[in-house]
């Protein structure tokens, strides 16, 4: 559980990185830290991460940039509401103009 919890703490701090407005995906922190393989564990992250208010884990979406982790927010719609108050539009659960909102945590290590 400790390893799990250090790798937590590291997605932690990545997803703070991301500026207001943006969006990443699971696969591109997973990528980002190494761990190419570990976008799911990534998934689980943002999911634990919901009591703790630093980590904007609403700006974290799948890689066709649905909000597929809305359902662990408390209201699930909070999430979509979160980001269109940071300027992002969201139709149908998906992020419009998907590539132009992305930020790609790779750019930090690179």
């Amino acid at each position: 559980m400790a390893k799990d919890s250090d790798f937590f703490q590291t997605v932690y701090q990545m997803v703070r990185l991301i500026p207001k407005g943006k969006v990443t995906t699971y696969g591109a922190i997973a990528q980002a830290l190494g761990a190419k393989s570990a976008a799911r564990m990534v998934g689980w992250a943002m999911n634990a991460s919901h009591g703790l208010p630093d980590v904007p884990a609403h700006r974290v979406v799948n890689r066709m940039g649905l909000l597929t982790g809305k359902i662990h927010f408390n209201p699930p719609e909070s999430m979509q509401q979160k980001l269109e108050a940071e300027g992002l539009k969201v139709v149908n659960n998906q992020i419009q103009d998907f590539q132009a909102c992305f930020w790609n945590p790779q750019e930090l290590i690179n």
